[in-house]
């Protein structure tokens, strides 16, 4: 199949074009959030294909993955000449939690039985109100960055994009608490460097040092799950989070600690610091859940099977076939 995406989750994304199908994304001359094109810092294959809006229309776009409202809404019709669930079997990809009064948490695909919302984590499916649009959950997958974990620094790691902006959302006022109780802690993320932390540092950059950190905290009050969680446990770390949205559900027992108290959080990251070899057991067994759970083949075939289901319907219908 060809897939019309747009970059909008590099993380995410990386892991998507492993896929066996043609990616179209398209790209703009400033690379904003509308057209980044390719990844920059991420290795994508050569089946992800560049495409200035003006070429989509004849690009023979099989299938869309929409991520963002204004996708659905304008940039699909307006770019391609293809509506949504109409012209081409659509795909409404939710990567987030939603924000708000839990009776007003209606998601913006709602009533559109002519699309699929796939969510990423079964959290957001909970809370997100779809009404009759059909729903599914495919839960992320990553490609495997390997055992780096060396815990060489007994500080803690953790990963924020626009920690700043985010603030109380990312748990961003929780670091200095962590501080306080006497957990050093290294902040890395988009505009990190503004709280002292590290910033543009690469995807590989970024796994080497978060491996050398000998824990990993993750503070997020109500994110969808992070993926830099499932790559810390990937990477071998033990990790300690707070036990909100899907992060319940993500960390066995023995691969850390969860909890709604920070204090009982600080306390979990100070003894790993303080202990090495609790720390790499407890890596150990988040590794090994990590691969078995996010294992990339999984997601890859639980996409595919989405995608076929999606293009089937479609044609069954009667929209177009291209």
């Amino acid at each position: 199949m060809r897939v019309l995406l747009w970059h909008v989750h590099g993380s995410w994304t990386t892991a998507f074009v492993q896929g066996d199908h043609e990616y179209v994304v398209p790209v703009l001359p400033g690379r904003g959030p509308d057209g980044r094109g390719r990844a920059r810092t991420w290795t994508w294959p050569d089946s992800v294909l560049e495409l200035a809006p003006d070429a989509l229309a004849d690009a023979g776009i099989d299938v869309v993955v929409l991520q963002r409202p204004i996708e659905l809404h304008e940039l699909c019709e307006a770019w391609s000449g293809l509506r949504p669930g109409r012209d081409v079997p659509a795909v409404y990809l939710e990567h987030n939690a939603p924000q708000g009064r839990i009776a007003d948490m209606r998601h913006p695909a709602a009533g559109r039985r002519e699309l699929t919302v796939c969510h990423v984590t079964h959290f957001n499916a909970l809370f997100w109100d779809c009404d009759s649009t059909p729903t599914r959950v495919i839960e992320h997958g990553i490609v495997d960055p390997g055992l780096r974990y060396t815990g060489e620094l007994p500080r803690a790691a953790v990963v924020i994009n626009e920690a700043r902006r985010r603030g109380r959302v990312t748990g961003t006022d929780l670091l200095a608490g962590l501080e306080r109780d006497g957990v050093p802690v290294d902040l890395f993320g988009m505009d990190a460097a503004a709280l002292g932390g590290y910033e543009n540092l690469g995807q590989q950059r970024l796994h080497d040092e978060l491996a050398r950190r000998r824990v990993y905290v993750h503070p997020h009050r109500w994110t969808s799950l992070g993926l830099s969680l499932v790559e810390a446990m990937h990477l071998g770390m033990p990790v300690v989070a707070l036990a909100t949205t899907e992060a319940v559900e993500v960390v066995p027992r023995g691969a850390g600690r969860l909890s709604t108290r920070p204090d009982v959080l600080a306390r979990a990251a100070r003894a790993f610091v303080a202990d090495p070899e609790a720390a790499r057991a407890a890596g150990k067994a988040a590794r090994a859940h990590a691969l078995e759970r996010f294992g990339l083949q999984r997601f890859l075939d639980d996409w595919d099977h989405l995608l076929q289901e999606v293009t089937d319907d479609a044609h069954c219908a009667g929209l177009r076939a291209r």
